[in-house]
C-alpha cells in the first residue's frame, strides 16, 4: 500500500483491569478519515469513550480510548486501521478537501449455502457470529424454514482477507460452521456468486407506503413520540465567534453505539472536514462533542441556511441513527430495521449481527431474512426485513420485540 508503518498506529494496551486502550493514528490527512477510522472501530465491538483530532491541513493526529475486549484480536485491528490510513507518500501534493466519497474497491462476492435438518432459536445468530469471527460480511442473506422444519440459508458474503477464493479458506469456514451447528448441518457449499446469481439476491422492490413515510423521515418530528428514543435529548449548536477560520459544532446528547462513526459519516457526507475535535463520554451516559468543522473550500460556514441544514440533519442521524419497526406482513409479523448507507456505499456494521442477537435474547424465532438495498428519498437504505415465526411472535408483544431490537443496536442493553 506505501504506507510507511512506523507509528502509524499505535496501540496501547490497558495498565489495569478497568482502564481504557488508548489508539493513536499519526498521518496524512483526508477528508472522512474520521469516519473510515471509527466504523472499524465500531466493527470490532469496541466503544469510544474519549477522542481528540487534529491536523495542520496536511498531517493529522488522532488520539482515541476505546474500551476493549479480552478476546480483541489487537494485531489485526491495527492492520485494518492501517489499510484506510492514506499514503506516507501522499502528503506531497496532497489536496486535503478533495472529495472523498469515492466507491470502494469492490470485493469479490461469494455465494455461501447449507441446509440444517431442523431450525433453533439462536440459529441464525450463531452461524453470523461465526462469519463475523473469520471476517467475512454479509452483503444479503435469504433464510428459508420449510414447512418440515428445515433451514436453507443462502448467505452473499465477502472476505476481508480476500482469500475465499481458495480451497484452504472455504474448507476453514466449513470447519468453524461445523464445529458451531454440530449435527444441525446438513451439508455446506461455498462458491463464487456470478452477476446473476447476485442480481436475484436482491431484496423485495416493494416496501409498505406507511412504513416509507414513517421510517424513512429525514425530518425531526415536532414532537417526539413516547417509546425507546423519547428520553434522548440532543443539542446541536453553532458558533462562529471563537475563531476566525472555523466554525464549531457543539453537541450533548446520550451517548449510543457508534455515537462517533454517526457523527463522522454525516460530515464525510456533506465533504465537511474536522480541522480539531474533542469529543467525552461521562459517566452517566451523556457525551459531549466540540468540533471545529471547515467546509469543501476550506471556509467556516456562515450560511444560516447551511448551517441550519446541518444541525437538522446531526440531530436526526443521532436520535435515530438506524430505523426500527414490526408491521404486518399479511398474517405475519415483520421486523424492519434500515441502516443508512454512505455515499461511499458502506453502510453500518454488525447490524445483523445485533438483530439476530437481540432476537435470541427475546427467545423469538426468525422464520425467513431478506437483506436488499433501496434508494428511498434520494438516499440508499440497507433495509432488512425479517419475518418472525407465527407460533412464537405471539409470546413476544410487538413493541417489546422493537424495544429490544433498538436497545441493542444503540448499546443499550
Amino acid at each position: 500500500m506505501g504506507i510507511l508503518r512506523e507509528d502509524v498506529v499505535l496501540i496501547s494496551p490497558a495498565e489495569k483491569a478497568g482502564d481504557p486502550t488508548v489508539i493513536s493514528v499519526n498521518c496524512p490527512d483526508k477528508t472522512g478519515l474520521g469516519c473510515d477510522l471509527c466504523r472499524i472501530i465500531l466493527l470490532f465491538g469496541l466503544s469510544i469513550t474519549r477522542g481528540d483530532f487534529s491536523t495542520d491541513g496536511k498531517w493529522c493526529y488522532i488520539v482515541l480510548w476505546v474500551d476493549g475486549k479480552t478476546n480483541t484480536r489487537w494485531d489485526l485491528l491495527e492492520k485494518r486501521l492501517l489499510e484506510v490510513c492514506p499514503s506516507y507518500f501522499s502528503t506531497s501534493g496532497i489536496d486535503y478537501y478533495r472529495p472523498v466519497n469515492r466507491q470502494p474497491r469492490q470485493l469479490d462476492v461469494f455465494l455461501l449455502k447449507f441446509w440444517c435438518s431442523c431450525d433453533r432459536k439462536g440459529l441464525l445468530h450463531d452461524i453470523t457470529r461465526v462469519l463475523f469471527d473469520l471476517e467475512l460480511t454479509i452483503k444479503r442473506v435469504k433464510v428459508s424454514t420449510t414447512p418440515d422444519g428445515k433451514v436453507m440459508d443462502l448467505f452473499f458474503i465477502t472476505d476481508s482477507r480476500e482469500l475465499l477464493h481458495t480451497n484452504e479458506r472455504r474448507v476453514q469456514t466449513i470447519l468453524h460452521l461445523k464445529t458451531a451447528l454440530g449435527d444441525l448441518l446438513v451439508s455446506c457449499e461455498i462458491e463464487s456468486a456470478g452477476l446473476e446469481i447476485t442480481a436475484c439476491s436482491q431484496g423485495t422492490l416493494f416496501l409498505p407506503s406507511t412504513i416509507n413515510e414513517d421510517m424513512f423521515s429525514l425530518e425531526l418530528p415536532a414532537r417526539h413520540p413516547g417509546g425507546l428514543l423519547a428520553s434522548n435529548p440532543i443539542s446541536v449548536t453553532v458558533d462562529n465567534t471563537l475563531s476566525p477560520s472555523h466554525t464549531l459544532i457543539q453537541i450533548l446528547c446520550q451517548d449510543h453505539k457508534g455515537l462517533i462513526y454517526d457523527t463522522m459519516r454525516t460530515l464525510k457526507d456533506y465533504n465537511i472536514q474536522v480541522s480539531y475535535g474533542r469529543f467525552f463520554a461521562k459517566r452517566k451516559g451523556g457525551c459531549e462533542l466540540d468540533l471545529f468543522i471547515v467546509q469543501a473550500d476550506g471556509k467556516k460556514i456562515v450560511d444560516r441556511n447551511k448551517q441550519n441544514a446541518l444541525c437538522s440533519r446531526l440531530r436526526m442521524e443521532l436520535w435515530r441513527p438506524l430505523r426500527v419497526a414490526v408491521a404486518s406482513r399479511g398474517p405475519d409479523t415483520e421486523l424492519l430495521v434500515a441502516n443508512p448507507v454512505e455515499l461511499s456505499s458502506r453502510g453500518r456494521p454488525l447490524v445483523f449481527h445485533d438483530i439476530t442477537l437481540a432476537l435470541k435474547n427475546l427467545n423469538t424465532h426468525i422464520f425467513s431474512v431478506e437483506i436488499g438495498r433501496h434508494m428511498i428519498r434520494d438516499r440508499e437504505w440497507e433495509v432488512y426485513r425479517i419475518r418472525l415465526d407465527e407460533g412464537d411472535s405471539s409470546h413476544v408483544s410487538r413493541n417489546k420485540i422493537e424495544e429490544g431490537v433498538g436497545k441493542m443496536l444503540m448499546g443499550w442493553e
